[in-house]
C-alpha cells in the first residue's frame, strides 16, 4: 500500500512539475523567443530601408505585392507605451503571427483606399496585442513603410464579435459605422486574453501623411 502511495504521490509531482515547466514555456520562453524574433524583422526592415531607393514620383508603376511572410511596415501605438513598436508582415498564416504582425492579403495596401487590416495575438509569441482593451477613440495608430509616415485615429472598439464574422475587414466594415469608402484600418486580436472565442476589433480612419524626410509625427512625439 505505501508503495502504491508513494508512486502515485511521485507521479503526481512529475506531472506537476511538467505542467509548471509548460507554463513557463507559454509565459516567458516564447515570449522571449518572439521578442528576439520581432527585433530581427525590424532590423531587417531597417536595413533594407537605409539603402539608396530611386525617389517616389507620380507616374510609377503599380507597386509590386507584399511578400508573404515578409515584413514591410513597423507599427506604432502610443496607447501601448510610446516604447511599443512592432513589425507588420504580409499574412495571418501560424507562423507569419509568431513574428510580429500579420496583414490580411485580401485587404488594402498601407494607407491606400480601402481597409487596410492587421492581426496580432494577445497572448503568446510577444504579447503584442496584450493591452488591446486599453484603446480608445481618438488613439493614434502609426505606421512607415520607410517612405511615409501614416497616422490612422481609432473611431470605434474594442468591439467584441465572434471569428466568423469576417465582415469586419470588409472595405467599409458594416458594423464600423462608416457608411462609405475611404482610407480605413483595422486591427484585430482574440478574446478572452487567453482563448480564442471571440475576437475583438477597433477601426480607424487615415488621418495623416508626411514623408519620413519630415521627421515623426505629432503623435509619436513627448
Amino acid at each position: 500500500m505505501r508503495v502504491i502511495v508513494r508512486t502515485v504521490s511521485e507521479l503526481c509531482v512529475t506531472v506537476g512539475s511538467v505542467i509548471v515547466l509548460f507554463v513557463v514555456y507559454v509565459l516567458f520562453w516564447t515570449g522571449v523567443r518572439a521578442d528576439a524574433v520581432m527585433d530581427e524583422q525590424l532590423d531587417l526592415l531597417r536595413r533594407e530601408w537605409a539603402k539608396p531607393r530611386p525617389p517616389a514620383v507620380a507616374s510609377a508603376p503599380k507597386p509590386a505585392p507584399y511578400a508573404e511572410g515578409k515584413p514591410f511596415a513597423i507599427m506604432y501605438i502610443p496607447r501601448l507605451g510610446f516604447t511599443w513598436n512592432k513589425p507588420v508582415l504580409e499574412g495571418t498564416a501560424t507562423g507569419t503571427l509568431k513574428k510580429g504582425l500579420g496583414h490580411y492579403g485580401e485587404t488594402a495596401r498601407l494607407g491606400q483606399r480601402g481597409n487596410f487590416a492587421v492581426a496580432g495575438h494577445r497572448r503568446t509569441y510577444g504579447d503584442p496585442f496584450k493591452d488591446f482593451p486599453l484603446l480608445r477613440r481618438g488613439d493614434a495608430v502609426v505606421l512607415t513603410d520607410g517612405r511615409t509616415w501614416f497616422t490612422y485615429r481609432i473611431d470605434k472598439g474594442p468591439y467584441k464579435t465572434v471569428p466568423a464574422d469576417v465582415e469586419v475587414i470588409d472595405p467599409v466594415p458594416r458594423t464600423s459605422g462608416y457608411t462609405r469608402a475611404g482610407r480605413y484600418l483595422t486591427l484585430t486580436t482574440c478574446e478572452p486574453e487567453w482563448g480564442h472565442s471571440h475576437r475583438l476589433i477597433v477601426w480607424a480612419h487615415l488621418d495623416s501623411t508626411q514623408p519620413v524626410e519630415a521627421g515623426k509625427p505629432e503623435a509619436l512625439r513627448r
